[in-house]
């Protein structure tokens, strides 16, 4: 794949948008021509890796909405967007991973943010500017992988696959739209057996509709998110690793959807939509 050219304005729109995750999942929803201000907004929560755990940077939850929205625009009527989705995640996945090394937050930015020592040093340190130069080389790439990932596997892509994060958002109320939206965080984010992407769907949802309830308010770190923590930690023995709950790892979104099927997560997916 070619370098893409650098984004302008990528370090004014994160300052602007106050998020990684909010700001990719911007840029690829523009770059399709979507306009989700609430969905984004609702993304909020996932930047820090999932409420400041550490996990998945913000930026890959980001871009996974924003291809997620594309794969159903393209697929919706023959049911192919939830696998669609999670190929293009999975290849935003290794993208990711190529230019920063790891795809965890911490790993990047060595700051745990739930200190507040360790966040004043972040930003003393300087280390905020390594985030700002990631977003401006990755963003571009990111659309050029999203962009071939999406046009390459959609004739190919199988039918009425299953995604754990999709079941979460539809159980919620979700329209199916919204479900196709996060059905790339599916087996720990691109089937890549991360932190669980089922829990990040639920975070999200659960953000969009207090977005919707109060839009003035802003929804970066809330009570409703750390409750929904909390119950997932109950009930996975506190593991949080897709590979360590299911025992599994997925090569592909055919081997997600049956385990779903076989009745994988059960448990776990209705704790997460309890309210």
């Amino acid at each position: 794949m070619k370098t893409a050219a650098k984004l302008k304005g990528t370090k004014r729109l994160f300052i602007k948008l106050g998020s990684c995750s909010r700001t990719l999942g911007f840029i690829m929803n523009r770059t399709f021509g979507e306009l989700r201000e609430p969905e984004e907004r609702a993304l909020d929560p996932l930047a820090g890796g999932i409420i400041q755990q550490g996990y998945q940077c913000g930026m890959l939850w980001g871009a996974s909405l924003g291809a997620g929205a594309e794969a159903y625009r393209r697929c919706n009527s023959n049911g192919k967007a939830p696998a669609l989705a999670m190929l293009a995640t999975k290849q935003l996945m290794a993208s990711f991973q190529a230019r920063a090394k790891s795809p965890d937050c911490f790993d990047i930015t060595r700051c745990d943010w739930e200190s507040a020592s360790s966040i004043t040093g972040y930003f003393i340190s300087g280390r905020v500017v390594r985030c700002y130069k990631l977003l401006a080389q990755w963003a571009p790439e990111a659309i050029e992988t999203a962009t071939e990932a999406l046009s390459a596997n959609q004739e190919a892509c199988p039918s009425d696959c299953r995604s754990c994060a999709s079941e979460v958002v539809k159980r919620m109320g979700g329209s199916d739209d919204q479900a196709a939206m996060v059905a790339g965080f599916a087996g720990g984010l691109g089937l890549s057996g991360n932190a669980c992407g089922a829990l990040a769907a639920a975070i999200w949802f659960r953000t969009l509709q207090l977005i919707h309830e109060d839009p003035e308010k802003k929804y970066f770190f809330h009570p409703d998110a750390k409750e929904i923590l909390e119950r997932f930690y109950k009930t996975t023995d506190y593991e949080i690793l897709c590979t360590t709950i299911t025992g599994k790892s997925f090569s592909n979104p055919e081997e997600h959807s049956e385990f779903l099927t076989g009745g994988g997560c059960g448990k776990l997916l209705e704790t997460l939509v309890r309210n």
